[in-house]
């Protein structure tokens, strides 16, 4: 068993992780390539105190909101061990932030004083003065040789904590004490279906319970490397379970990912699909643009390397199992599963060696494994880096479960799923239709595996609720079960399968998290468009299917008399195209990753009892499935000019 830190809050870990780490690097700035500035966890905690005490002495309150608008850094982090020991919770948004955000955000959560990174950030804020107006105090993160009146510098805050700490004051070592388990260490805004951000309450009971259950075991001797966006939960968790084990964090960006890797060799880090697709592509391109006697040599290294894990898989107990399998079916499998092994094994290791080698050492060759999240990793991908041996563990979650709900381990992946549920985790399977659970339900057979439906989830992880908002709260959380909005089911390995989702937000491929209705009713203002619904989940970009308005064609004179055929016309093709480009847009107010790539027109209406609801709304699920044909040709294209 690993020696992380278990400790009661965060206020704990930073203050426990001190004492046992001390003069070890907890956190590394890059100034240069392959030059780092390191800072020790002794000196992080002392000038997490300082903070603390200057934070304090400037009023703010224990359990108070202090904001941090800010992207990967040192500073980020010492921000946050300060807003930790001061008893104090934070508000977390990445320096990307739209203007109406901030504004949202800093009133909605009462925000009186506030950490920001840079001038450009402070510009804008200070724009947006008029409509914030409990906004008090503002840090800037970034030195700089002038702040504005009323704008403090970080360095000036902690020598004024310092300075009392040297006269006695032990106000933060008072706050620590003063923690509770049930109180918020961060309020993280995250989308709604209204298109406002939601304030998803997290405790630190809900942060400790996730340092304990993560399946990786790290020590001081690890390194990992920091892509995500800190304020997104599933990067934070990493970084809080970093400290708990004496590890060395990178802070690296996408710029300098790749010398990062080589120089860095991370034996861990948390990252996103469209990482692995990116290197995926890379790696791709590279072998295609090679001599024909290394392209030949590769494939036939990763022929190699499919036949051997997919044995090694079936004789481990590892490949997917959907459905039931007999143990006699089984049983005569196993020795021809065993035969190619054994045939396999000793041509693979030479070209693994010799061929796949190099190819790993890409991503840092030092890897351990990697936990890959915030939204589905493409299968033909999830093969790839496992086969050519890089172990990425996909994991599920959302910031309202801190985030981690199930993840792979390492000595048992299941491709296709998302793992097992981390521990002290219960998930039901319910029927959309019924609400019956489906999972576990001993009525069934095989309880139910195989089925699917709903995601439920009950754990120690789940949020306290969101932020003044109890009606949306009790619709997310019933009886002490939160309701995930995804679809999945449990495998007859015992692992969960993601399988879509029930409610309407959809997570890109990058990990952005869009509301699709406030899209779909602008573009069903258009007399051409009847019906919209976005797509797009664990794609690149959003695509949209539009059933079109043959009224609103006929209208405009074009003489199409069924929508059959209106689908097929080129010219209507072009009008919806014009009509998308026009509506949606950046100077309309919509974001870039919002924006809709491609559509496809539908030659039949959404029709009540089958796409719609009896109030006439779309059930999103049904029309995913039915033409899921069409969503996935409408990507094709695309996937196949990358490969």
């Amino acid at each position: 068993m690993d020696n992380r830190i278990l400790a009661n809050n965060m206020a704990d870990l930073y203050r426990e992780a001190a004492r046992r780490y001390k003069s070890l690097p907890a956190f590394a700035t890059r100034k240069k390539e392959q030059e780092w500035d390191p800072i020790s966890y002794e000196v992080l905690y002392e000038r997490g105190l300082n903070l603390a005490t200057g934070l304090i002495e400037m009023g703010v309150d224990a359990r108070e909101h202090v904001g941090l608008f800010a992207d990967n850094r040192f500073e980020w982090i010492l921000a946050d061990c300060a807003v930790q020991l001061c008893g104090a919770a934070d508000v977390p948004r990445g320096r990307d932030i739209t203007d109406g955000e901030l504004v949202y955000i800093i009133n909605h959560a009462e925000i009186r004083v506030t950490f920001v990174e840079n001038e450009a950030l402070l510009k804008r804020i200070d724009g947006l003065r008029p409509e914030l107006p409990e906004l008090q105090e503002i840090i800037l993160l970034e030195s700089t040789a002038d702040t504005p009146e009323g704008v403090h510098k970080l360095e000036d805050v902690i020598k004024l904590g310092q300075s009392l700490r040297k006269q006695g004051d032990t106000s933060a070592e008072e706050r620590i004490a003063g923690i509770q388990p049930d109180d918020l260490f961060t309020l993280i805004y995250t989308s709604g279906t209204t298109g406002k951000p939601k304030g998803v309450m997290l405790t630190h009971a809900n942060m400790m319970s996730q340092v304990k259950v993560i399946p990786i075991e790290l020590n001081c001797t690890d390194r990992v490397l920091s892509i995500l966006p800190i304020w997104h939960i599933f990067e934070r968790v990493f970084e809080v379970f970093t400290i708990s084990c004496g590890v060395c964090t990178y802070y690296s960006n996408i710029r300098s990912l790749a010398d990062d890797l080589k120089n860095v060799e991370p034996t861990f880090m948390g990252s996103a699909p469209r990482l692995w697709e990116s290197l995926y592509h890379k790696i791709r391109k590279r072998v295609g643009e090679s001599h024909w006697m290394r392209q030949l040599l590769f494939h036939t290294a990763y022929f190699l390397s499919r036949q051997y894990m997919n044995s090694l898989y079936f004789l481990s107990g590892s490949d997917l199992k959907l459905k039931s399998v007999s143990k006699l079916k089984r049983t005569l499998l196993l020795p021809l599963h065993a035969l190619r092994w054994i045939l396999v094994l000793p041509v693979y290791g030479f070209f693994n060696v010799a061929v796949l080698e190099p190819v790993r050492l890409s991503a840092g060759g030092s890897l351990k494994a990697t936990i890959s999240g915030g939204g589905a990793l493409p299968v033909e991908i999830d093969r790839f880096f496992n086969y050519i041996g890089i172990p990425v563990l996909e994991g599920y979650g959302m910031t309202e479960t801190s985030p981690v709900i199930a993840v792979r381990e390492e000595d048992d992946i299941v491709i296709g799923t998302v793992g097992p549920l981390v521990d002290h985790t219960e998930v039901r399977i319910v029927d959309l239709e019924s609400g019956k659970t489906i999972y576990p339900n001993p009525e069934l057979p095989d309880k139910g595996r195989g089925l699917r439906g709903e995601i439920h989830v009950k754990g120690p992880q789940v949020m306290k609720g969101y932020f003044k908002d109890d009606e949306l709260t009790a619709k997310t959380i019933q009886g002490g079960w939160l309701r995930t909005g995804d679809l999945g089911m449990i495998t007859f390995n015992d692992c969960l399968k993601i399988l879509g989702r029930s409610k309407s937000t959809v997570v890109l491929l990058s990990g952005e998290n869009l509301e699709p209705e406030p899209i779909e009713m602008r573009l069903t203002q258009s007399v051409y468009i009847d019906h919209c619904i976005l797509v797009g989940q664990d794609k690149k970009h959003v695509g949209a299917l539009i059933v079109p308005s043959l009224e609103g064609f006929k209208y405009n004179g074009m003489q199409v008399p069924t929508l059959e055929e209106l689908a097929k016309n080129e010219n209507a093709h072009k009008v919806i195209r014009a009509e998308i480009k026009k509506m949606i847009s950046v100077t309309n107010g919509f974001k870039s990753f919002e924006l809709v790539k491609d559509f496809r027109l539908l030659s039949e209406d959404f029709t009540v009892g089958d796409e719609l609801t009896s109030v006439f709304k779309m059930k999103r699920h049904i029309i995913h499935d039915k033409y899921s044909g069409l969503i996935e040709e409408m990507y094709q294209q695309e996937s196949a000019e990358v490969t």
